[in-house]
């Protein structure tokens, strides 16, 4: 059996138009080794908007 969160580590998204922390997640850092960006609501800016991976 394996160990839970061996390959797994926690990232924080960023709006890349007002720079707003919004969203946490996890990913697995063996598989997607560049960083993430995905299309997500933005509460401070109302409107679906880019969101990039923070350390």
């Amino acid at each position: 059996m394996a160990k839970k969160g061996e390959a797994r580590e926690r990232i924080t998204l960023k709006c890349t138009i007002c720079g707003e922390q919004n969203y946490r997640t996890e990913k697995n850092k063996r598989n997607t080794t560049d960083r993430l960006e995905l299309n997500k609501f933005c509460p401070k800016c109302q409107k679906t908007t880019a969101h990039k991976e923070t350390k």
